[in-house]
């Protein structure tokens, strides 16, 4: 807790994201809230992500590990947070200049609510051309945010689920948010655009096709682990 608010940790993984990365750092430091920390936590990039990160210091605290997938470098970061609130921000999405105000003017009114969601707006970015853009589905323009990206959680609610399983290449942010649905958190969901989506051609999902069976196996394991627990068994086991 500081004189401005709660502090909030916004932890920033990135995997050669140069093309993106600066824009989405900017996005968080233009936040109207003013009470956070940025760690950018760089999973082996071999690009210039480290040399874009480190010239946002001594706003933005860089941190190097050897690459281990998306959500190690979500779990370094938490490690070395030091926030009451937890926010997570992809190297190349943006936030709303208004996220972490509106999602802390909730929680200032809500004191049971565990985490708070907003819409998602999703565009195309600018470099590609029509005929990426007709390859390329987007469901929904506006969206409910269940994303990493759009969420706010206090500290103690994300580790009454834990961490981020870092066996999913895909699915890391589903499977946490099904067991954050096990443990019956409390969530809300604002009516406003708080992050925006970018659509290009090396989106994680794009990239990543051979690992979409995860999702089948991700729900598959939530729903034992509710069978589990209707029976009276461990659901750990």
């Amino acid at each position: 807790m500081t004189e401005k608010g709660p502090l909030v940790s916004v932890i920033i993984p990135v995997f050669n994201g140069e093309k993106y990365l600066r824009a989405a750092i900017e996005s968080v430091l233009g936040q109207t809230y003013p009470s956070f920390e940025v760690i950018v936590v760089d999973d082996g990039s071999t690009d210039n992500s480290a040399w874009i990160a480190k010239s946002f210091a001594p706003q933005v605290r860089y941190i190097y590990k050897n690459n281990g997938g998306v959500s190690s470098a979500l779990n370094r970061g938490i490690e070395l947070s030091q926030g009451s609130f937890l926010a997570f921000l992809d190297a190349d999405d943006l936030w709303k200049e208004d996220k972490l105000m509106r999602q802390m003017a909730v929680f200032d009114n809500n004191p049971d609510v565990d985490s708070v969601f907003g819409q998602v707006k999703q565009f195309f970015s600018s470099e590609l051309d029509e005929d990426q853009k007709k390859k390329v589905r987007i469901p929904a323009e506006v969206m409910q945010g269940i994303f990493k990206g759009s969420m706010l959680i206090r500290r103690d609610s994300f580790f009454r689920v834990g961490t981020f399983e870092t066996r999913w290449k895909i699915g890391d942010f589903i499977d946490w948010y099904l067991r954050a649905m096990e443990k019956s958190l409390k969530s809300i969901m604002l009516n406003e655009v708080l992050m925006l989506r970018r659509i290009h051609a090396d989106n994680t999902g794009i990239r990543e096709r051979k690992s979409r069976p995860e999702f089948v196996r991700i729900l598959k394991a939530s729903l034992d682990r509710r069978r589990k627990s209707s029976v009276g068994e461990d659901p750990a086991k």
